[in-house]
């Protein structure tokens, strides 16, 4: 079973101060919804492991990235519903996700599902501090007839950091894990084996890579390995003068 979470501190001066700290256990299944026109809509299922009841709210945010920034924004063209519901434990609870612009799908449209654990100051305890759950749910509406991932990879320095460049030319995204360079001298750098990011669609983000790139080539060529939405990435990327 996949889960996707995020936990966020209500009270972090509490938590430094050696608080005890303690947190509820809101689960969300599936981690990512995609749908294919005809289709406008779909369901993720909410489950409440924890002890008592807990109040959860459902959000719906367009999702861009433009020069290598990320960017959420209200939206109306999808919506969740309901848009709040209270999880009684043990209990699932099915709420559906809908696209009710009836905007013709271009390529493919992304969009973030924040699923929020609210505070209920009836059950906070002197003292403690409680951590609240927060799921980002990726959410993709798209057409039949989008286009393949196309990505073009670079690398440069930007204030002694390595920053790694995709710009995705194709109609959809690119997921990418598992992300690792080296260079010509055999210095390799390691994301990790984990989710780095996506490329959206017609889009361009960066990633700035872990320390440890000081060794790394200034100039000439770079491998970049991963893996992708249905396979490994490998690709060569020039590193460029930073801008």
């Amino acid at each position: 079973m996949s889960w996707t979470k995020l936990a966020w501190i209500l009270a972090g001066a509490l938590l430094f101060s050696g608080a005890p700290v303690w947190a509820e256990s809101l689960q969300v299944q599936p981690a990512l919804v995609d749908v294919v026109a005809p289709g406008a809509s779909s369901t993720i299922t909410l489950r409440n492991e924890g002890p008592t009841p807990t109040n959860v709210q459902i959000r719906v945010f367009r999702w861009t990235q433009v020069n290598g920034n990320e960017s959420l924004t209200p939206t109306e063209d999808v919506v969740a519903s309901p848009p709040a519901v209270t999880l009684v434990p043990g209990a699932g609870y099915v709420v559906r996700i809908v696209r009710v612009t009836k905007r013709p799908i271009a390529a493919e449209e992304a969009y973030r599902l924040l699923v929020d654990e609210l505070p209920d100051a009836n059950r906070t305890r002197t003292g403690t501090v409680r951590l609240l759950i927060r799921h980002s749910i990726p959410v993709f509406f798209s057409s039949p007839q989008k286009t393949p991932p196309a990505v073009d990879w670079t690398v440069s320095r930007q204030a002694g950091r390595l920053i790694v460049s995709a710009r995705n030319k194709g109609g959809m995204r690119l997921r990418i894990s598992a992300l690792s360079l080296r260079d010509a001298g055999g210095h390799k750098i390691s994301f990790g084996g984990g989710l780095v990011g996506y490329a959206l669609g017609r889009s361009a983000m960066h990633w700035t890579a872990p320390a440890g790139g000081r060794k790394f080539a200034a100039k000439g060529s770079v491998s970049i390995s991963g893996q992708g939405n249905d396979g490994t990435i490998n690709a060569v990327a020039p590193v460029v003068a930073a801008p």
